[in-house]
């Protein structure tokens, strides 16, 4: 792994960290976290229609802004489930990016922002 590589995932890393930690000090139960880390998986669904269907499924649940605006929105609100779904899903989006699973690229699942998964 190229040392630029390994501080990317490192720095994502620590994103999802930081939304693990940020979620407990809400708060709100650990049974909606494990409900709904992998939510944003079921986009693969996607995949069934095609490369190109599939891609645009999975990056519309796996890019920040949605999540984050879900968490400025719920916090300004004072909406504790809101913030709590938006750091779920921004720490599930982090723990994928520390694992080298990036945006997909409408030629293939393999094919991401990152590189190519499974190299």
């Amino acid at each position: 792994m190229k040392p630029l590589d390994l501080t990317i995932r490192l720095e994502w890393a620590i994103v999802a960290v930081g939304a693990v930690v940020f979620y407990a000090s809400i708060g709100v139960s650990w049974w909606l976290f494990g409900l709904l880390v992998l939510a944003p998986d079921l986009s693969m669904f996607g995949y069934l229609a095609g490369p190109r269907v599939g891609a645009l499924a999975y990056n519309a649940l796996h890019i920040l802004i949605v999540p984050v605006l879900l968490l400025l929105a719920g916090h300004m609100e004072g909406n504790a489930t809101a913030v709590a779904v938006a750091l779920i899903w921004i720490a599930h989006i982090a723990i994928d990016r520390a694992l080298g699973y990036g945006l997909k690229l409408p030629t293939g699942f393999q094919d991401t922002h990152l590189g190519r998964i499974g190299r």
